[in-house]
């Protein structure tokens, strides 16, 4: 039986010399690479919750999924323009430059607990945007799941505070 991180391809110089790309796509290709990734991260949830909130894109394959099994509500965070109500928005900086992120202005009640989903935490940079968007909406962010974690960029250093788990660590970049 394959373990979960035997599903993720590692691309060597990609998108540049020295990066070690951990590729999720054949995860996803991959019947029993996906359930284990959902079953994997749902597992990681170890709190109640009335919320699943998951980013733009990956976030979405993940988090869906995992808000089906527990019979919860799904949010979508999507990039700038592309939620069609009105929205509370995010920027933040990225390597080069800066993105903004925006998630509907009824999606997270007061009070309400939320876990949200991603495929990957490196720097923490979307995930920190996603929890002040949750926060000024008045959510309480109670679990943050990851599939996978690049433990070398200290992304969990911008989330200090919060409850983060990731399915795969990986120690480098």
């Amino acid at each position: 039986m394959k373990e979960l991180k035997d599903y993720v391809r590692t691309i060597p110089d990609f998108p540049k010399p020295g990066i070690m790309f951990r590729d999720v796509t054949s995860v996803l290709q991959d019947a029993d690479g996906l359930q284990a990734a959902v079953d994997s991260m749902q597992g990681l949830i170890d709190v109640d919750c009335d919320v699943i909130v998951g980013a733009e894109s990956r976030g979405f394959l993940f988090g869906a999924p995992i808000a089906y099994n527990l019979h919860k509500p799904f949010v979508l965070v999507r990039k700038k323009g592309k939620l069609p109500c009105e929205t509370i928005e995010e920027t933040y900086d990225l390597e080069y430059g800066t993105a903004t992120i925006e998630i509907h202005k009824d999606a997270i009640r007061p009070g309400q607990r939320v876990v949200i989903v991603d495929d990957l935490i490196a720097t923490g940079g979307t995930t920190e945007a996603i929890i002040r968007l949750v926060e000024r909406l008045g959510g309480q962010v109670v679990k943050v799941v990851f599939l996978m974690e690049l433990a070398g960029l200290n992304g969990r250093e911008v989330l200090k505070g919060y409850d983060v788990a990731s399915a795969i660590t990986y120690e480098g970049k």
